[in-house]
């Protein structure tokens, strides 16, 4: 299969590696780069705007774009994490250095404080990824954030495609699709009730391969769990199901050490590797170039089960 990617300079990358001649024509990062520092400079009229931020790819690129859309000045906004408590180590290490380093207050809720306080009750073994939902709006509520900022693209799932860039939502933090306005020539609905707030997507227009591509332009740092190693995983449905405390191997699962890398690294109940080999992030690129799935589709087993599920959780407040 021949694939190709517009670079930096214009030029065309193959999926061998080798580069055509440039194109000249003004490069698809820096467009992108512009549209997103446009969007994040836009957030100047809310009075509380906060970015999400996991310590994931699209989080990294997304604060790393916010720090050149404010340079020399830190972004205007705290860093807020909603973590289930099923996170990657690697992860958690990552997001804390990045805030360390940027100088930006972190804020963490937990989806384990909303089951002690009893707002969340959850099925034995289920994820806590939903839960999230629940956890979100109690910390917009106590924190009166007007905004919050997500790195959530529309190649990423078919419920994403219809989130506008200023995606409403109302006092209960859920998202009413026909409450959504058009966005007609970059201008944005910035208008919100008492109560209600937004969610705002400066990458909306970026793919998978985008990300990549600018990771590997701006050398911006992620967690190891990108990149090939080494880890125990069991077959299932499948899939990869990588074993950890959270996920222990059943007695009659057969382990297996692969070397695998994974697309998203969300909360380990329902995120599984792919059998990769791509050390670096030209590499992971190339890879991207050529998959025949979405991230999440062929490595989130909530999404995988339901097609609706991503849908379904938007409506009750999930980001």
């Amino acid at each position: 299969m021949r694939v190709a990617y517009d670079t930096d300079d214009g030029a065309l990358m193959t999926g061998g590696g080798e580069a055509i001649a440039p194109t000249h024509a003004p490069s698809r990062l820096d467009r992108l780069e512009a549209e997103s520092i446009y969007i994040l400079r836009d957030l100047a009229i809310f009075q509380r705007p906060a970015l999400m931020f996991s310590g994931g790819k699209d989080s990294a690129v997304l604060l790393h774009l916010a720090l050149k859309a404010f340079a020399p000045l830190r972004p205007p906004f705290a860093l807020l994490h909603i973590d289930t408590g099923h996170n990657f180590e690697d992860v958690i290490a990552c997001r804390d250095q990045r805030a360390a380093e940027t100088g930006l207050k972190l804020v963490v809720r937990t989806v384990e404080d909303s089951i002690r306080r009893g707002s969340v009750r959850l099925r034995e073994g289920a994820s806590r990824n939903a839960a999230q939902a629940t956890t979100l709006l109690e910390a917009q509520q106590e924190l009166e954030f007007d905004a919050l900022i997500g790195g959530a693209r529309r190649d990423e799932e078919k419920a994403r495609a219809k989130e506008r860039v200023f995606s409403h939502r109302d006092a209960f933090g859920a998202w009413r699709p026909r409450a959504q306005r058009p966005e007609l020539w970059g201008l944005f609905n910035r208008r919100i009730a008492p109560g209600e707030h937004m969610r705002v997507f400066p990458l909306s227009n970026w793919t998978e391969a985008d990300v990549w591509a600018y990771i590997a332009r701006e050398r911006i740092a992620l967690p190891s769990l990108y990149y090939t190693h080494q880890r125990d995983v069991v077959r299932r449905d499948g899939l990869l199901f990588p074993v950890t405390e959270i996920t222990p191997a059943a007695e009659s699962d057969f382990v297996e050490r692969l070397a695998v890398r994974f697309r998203t690294v969300g909360d380990i109940s329902c995120t599984c590797p792919v059998e990769i080999e791509a050390a670096t992030p030209e590499q992971v690129l190339l890879e991207t170039l050529t998959a025949s799935a979405s991230e999440r589709g062929a490595t989130r087993m909530d999404d995988r089960a339901n097609g609706a599920a991503m849908e379904r959780r938007k409506l009750e407040g999930y980001f």
